[in-house]
This record gives C-alpha cells, sequence and structure tokens, in this order.
C-alpha cells in the first residue's frame, strides 16, 4: 500500500467542505442559477480520475474523500437536473400557479 499524502487529504477536504454548501443551496433555492452543469461534470469526471489513479497506482485512505466529494458532486447534479424540471413547470404553469404561498403573509 503506498504512503498517506497528507497535502492532498488536506486539498480533497478543502473541497469537500463546499460540497454540502452547494448541495444545500440548490435543495433550499429550487433554482438553477448560475449553476453551470458543465462544471459539475467536469468535477465528476477529475474525481473519477483520481479515484482510478488512486485504485491502481496508490491505493490509500485518501480514496474514501474522493469517493465523498464524488457522492456529494453527484448528489448536486441530481439537484441541477431536479431544479429545471421544476423551473420548466413554474414557467408552464399559468401566472400565479406554482408558486409558494407566503407564509404570514399581510393583506
Amino acid at each position: 500500500m503506498a504512503e498517506f499524502k497528507i497535502f492532498e487529504a488536506i486539498m480533497l477536504l478543502c473541497f469537500g467542505v463546499s460540497w454540502p454548501i452547494s448541495i444545500y443551496k440548490s435543495y433550499t433555492s429550487r433554482k438553477v442559477g448560475s449553476k453551470s452543469v458543465v462544471f459539475l461534470y467536469a468535477v465528476l469526471l477529475g474525481y473519477v480520475a483520481g479515484i482510478i489513479n488512486k485504485l491502481i497506482y496508490s491505493p490509500d485512505i485518501v480514496l474514501i474523500l474522493y469517493i465523498l466529494n464524488l457522492l456529494m458532486v453527484a448528489a448536486d447534479t441530481v439537484l441541477y437536473y431536479r431544479n429545471v424540471r421544476i423551473e420548466r413547470s413554474r414557467a408552464a404553469a399559468p401566472q400565479g400557479e406554482g408558486e409558494r404561498p407566503l407564509e404570514n403573509a399581510e393583506d
């Protein structure tokens, strides 16, 4: 088994911190916003390449971080498509329909 690479682990941890935030924003906003699906796929491809590299050349515990990050980006990608579907249904709905009612709205 290859030696543990601390700086690679730190890099993956730093990247990994941002994905839960992105997932939360995607889930709660229900909008695509400025998110790029091409970027998400590029990141997914990068993590897959990192996982393959780890499995072939230097398997160690850092592989778990690659897999966790891959799963988070995959979740964010799924939410992207959910949000696209939500935005399309809002756009197709007659005006006033498809919107969430405001709670405690004053008349």
